[in-house]
């Protein structure tokens, strides 16, 4: 019963560093124009978006130029102010019979992500934002260190 256990604990382990390796390639300036792209199909102002989901003017208009990252929980909340799905919200225009198969898996994990109850959730968007933290530290400490050399 315990190995079972461990099994399972280290098959979704295994499934999430997968998931968040797809997720980390995502830029922020891709993330940020489809936020735009879907505000402005259903004519939101940033306005009503940033007073939906209490977040200041400044650092929205950040995220919707794709100057900044936003965390997963964020994006969960701007994507239920705006009325769609976090797979919607991400989504590109383009139809997904034109993007490769690596997006397509992303698409169907964001898919069944969705499924999970709401600890479910918190729990990868924690763990998600905890490996997205670490990769810019460590990109950030390798360019000063090159900047050092």
């Amino acid at each position: 019963m315990k190995f079972k256990l461990f099994f399972i604990i280290l098959l979704k382990r295994a499934l999430i560093v997968n998931f968040v390796a797809q997720i980390v390639n995502y830029t922020a300036m891709d993330i940020g124009s489809n936020i735009k792209r879907v505000r402005e199909a259903k004519n939101l102002s940033q306005k009503e978006v940033i007073t939906a989901i209490d977040m200041g003017a400044a650092m929205y208009s950040r995220i919707e130029s794709g100057k900044t990252e936003p965390s997963l929980s964020t994006l969960e909340k701007i994507a239920k102010a705006l009325g769609v799905s976090l797979t919607e919200l991400i989504q590109s225009d383009e139809s997904m019979s034109d993007v490769n198969s690596v997006d397509k898996s992303l698409m169907e994990k964001v898919r069944l992500m969705e499924a999970l109850n709401d600890e479910e959730r918190k729990t990868i968007y924690t763990m998600l934002d905890a490996f997205i933290g670490k990769k810019k530290l460590k990109d950030a400490l390798s360019n000063v260190l090159h900047d050092v050399h």
